[in-house]
């Protein structure tokens, strides 16, 4: 199987395959080739790294390169593997660039989930992988984000509530004043959809948006009637990341299209492999 990136400055690319016979970790993927390169103008193509079967080199900061060989596990890239990166200041780049992407790939809502106790108060313009500091989260927005946005995106997706962060000693906690009703809901009284919902604005309001946000199936346990309202989010988001959604939601799909202008791409199962679809539909 093999991977590539392209960022604004690098290229990345690996390649991995099955274990070499006699190694105990037979199930795991085993590196077989990487390269990080830029296109430098009037130059071309210009290599720092390079590892494959005929040995493993890496350029340092002089330009000089150097035998790598022997220095990297083979089930793992060189960007976990990096020591003394201010020797390889490209490499160094990429790797700070590629850690601050982000990808939310499901948010836990079960009775004894985190999201549903409160949590400790800090800074939080960037919203844990799991949801578990969605309190904290949702504080900064108000504090330094677009505080309206999200008070009016609460409001529209369930019916005119507010919302409201209780700071005590117990730590933050997510309140939504209902209409009609004579007290805040905590966030343990909340549906499964709700919560995974203010985790969906929480990442997508983030104050610090990310060069690229991955979300999969967020449409998971949300009401039908939640999804025009998170497509909206997902392309107002894309104003600011490069967004990359996987969904099994035809409806989700199709309203982000129509938000954005932006046909989506339908992958189908052949033969047990999963390849993109040649006729075009709105399903991801």
């Amino acid at each position: 199987m093999a991977l590539g990136v392209k960022t604004d400055t690098f290229s990345y690319e690996m390649t991995s395959g099955l274990v070499t016979p006699g190694n105990p970790f037979a199930l795991d993927p085993e590196i077989k080739e990487e390269r990080v390169w830029s296109e430098v103008p009037k130059i071309g193509k210009v290599v720092f790294f390079e590892r494959g079967p005929k040995g493993t080199w890496i350029r340092d900061v002089t330009g000089k390169r150097l035998s790598y060989s022997g220095e990297l596990v083979p089930g793992e890239g060189v960007l976990s593997q990096l020591r003394e990166p201010h020797l390889y200041p490209e490499l160094s780049a990429l790797r700070q660039e590629m850690a601050g992407w982000r990808f939310y790939h499901h948010f836990r809502t079960d009775a004894h989930s985190p999201i549903r106790r409160p949590q400790i108060g800090v800074f939080t313009p960037v919203l844990g992988h799991d949801g578990s500091d969605l309190a904290a989260a949702l504080q900064t927005i108000l504090e330094i984000g677009d505080g309206d946005h999200l008070r009016e995106s609460v409001a529209r997706a369930f019916h005119g509530a507010s919302l409201e962060i209780e700071s005590t000693k117990a730590g933050f906690s997510v309140l939504l004043q209902m209409p009609g009703l004579m007290r805040p809901l905590d966030s343990a009284e909340l549906s499964d959809g709700t919560l995974r919902y203010l985790c969906l604005l929480a990442a997508l309001l983030s104050p610090r948006p990310p060069k690229l946000l991955a979300l999969n199936e967020p449409e998971t346990s949300l009401h039908p009637d939640l999804l025009d309202g998170l497509a909206q989010l997902i392309t107002r988001a894309s104003q600011h990341s490069q967004l990359w959604i996987t969904t099994h939601s035809p409806q989700l799909a199709a309203q982000i299209e129509r938000h954005s202008n932006e046909p989506s791409v339908r992958l189908e199962l052949d033969n047990g492999e999963t390849q993109i679809a040649t006729a075009p539909r709105t399903a991801c």
